[in-house]
């Protein structure tokens, strides 16, 4: 069994990933400090797959801890890296924090790489990368275009900074564009678990469903989209988990032709915000307390991806459909409000 690092295993992306990593065979480690996670995920995750993962309590943005896991672990094949922060809002209003944590944890992590010549890297990277484009759907070959946020700018400065590093390296890279992950697992044994207000469409809805928001504000509707709300492309997390795992696979297999190359990773469906909603009341039966507000600052007017290169390089498809996104959000929604420990950990009380 190859091993694999996932860093931020206990987030939301990340431990989708380690299920499915875990499903095809491989072993996997998990490197997350819980500074915006639950330890308690991976419980979930245990219980999916049937066995313990290990998940070292580290904050990457300190070098020394992070090359002491990679040093005991220095027969990795690989590395996914998720570790981020990633709220859009709080970026603008933080710049620093951005800049500082998602680049250095970056920066620290290809140090430990280099050094112990691990072989294969995937990067979470983001559509935002490609600012507000002139043309939809966007490919890889898009222009990108000035990022509408500190986050935004971690992610090009992020792929700029692993293509750089892979040019004078033994290892090999790719570059995972996501646009909107949603949903969650179909067992309802984990998913999105924000800490805090949501920053996020669809944990707002499922929660001001529930009634833990009172009500939910619409962004902007006066865009020049079908209704005037900003156009994204949801793709289900466990969609997106698979693709790392054909991702690795891929670079594991040396059928890359290049030392670092980049994928889309969307439906190829542009969605509405306020057609996401009511996709989210027809599945749910729930009717949505909503209200029409401003633009938001950092919002992308409208993306969505052209996926062809992921299907015919990796093999990815997306197979969840929009409805079953909003199912498995609320399943799990519904599912983490009969349970007090998680209730806590949403008001940030739990680690």
């Amino acid at each position: 069994m190859k091993k694999i690092l996932v860093t931020g295993g206990c987030g939301y992306i990340g431990s989708h990933t380690i299920v499915d990593l875990v499903q095809h065979g491989y072993e996997v480690i998990s490197i997350d400090n819980n500074s915006r996670s639950s330890s308690r995920i991976l419980e979930g995750v245990e219980r999916i797959v049937g066995k313990s993962i290990k998940n070292y309590k580290v904050d990457l943005c300190n070098y020394d801890d992070t090359y002491a896991v990679i040093q005991e672990n220095a027969d990795l094949a690989g590395i996914i890296h998720f570790a981020a922060y990633k709220s859009v809002g709080e970026s603008v209003e933080q710049p620093l924090l951005y800049f500082e944590n998602n680049l250095l944890s970056l920066i620290n992590l290809l140090k430990c790489v280099d050094e112990f010549k691990i072989p294969h890297f995937v990067f979470s990277s983001s559509c935002t990368v490609y600012g507000n484009p002139d043309i939809i759907p966007v490919t890889e070959e898009t222009p990108p275009k000035p990022a509408e946020s500190p986050y935004g700018y971690t992610k090009q400065m992020g792929e700029q900074i692993v293509s750089e590093t892979i040019k004078h390296s033994v290892s090999t890279a790719i570059l995972l564009r996501y646009f909107n992950p949603v949903g969650a697992h179909p067992s309802g044994l984990i998913g999105e678990l924000p800490v805090g207000k949501p920053q996020n469409l669809v944990p707002a809805i499922t929660q001001t469903a529930i009634g833990k928001i009172q009500q939910l504000t619409v962004f902007g509707t006066d865009y020049p989209t079908r209704d005037g709300s900003c156009v994204r492309d949801f793709i289900h997390v466990c969609d997106l988990a698979h693709a790392h795992t054909l991702a690795l696979d891929y670079l594991i297999s040396l059928k890359n032709f290049s030392p670092c190359e980049v994928y889309n990773l969307g439906t190829g469906n542009g969605v509405t915000v306020l057609e996401a909603i009511h996709a989210f009341e027809r599945v749910s039966g729930q009717k949505l307390n909503y209200q029409l507000g401003p633009r938001r600052a950092g919002d992308v007017v409208a993306i969505y991806a052209n996926n062809d290169k992921a299907r015919d390089f990796l093999g990815w498809e997306a197979n969840f459909s929009l409805d079953e996104m909003m199912k498995t959000a609320w399943q799990w929604e519904q599912n983490i409000r009969s349970d007090e420990d998680f209730y806590a950990t949403q008001k940030g009380e739990l680690n």
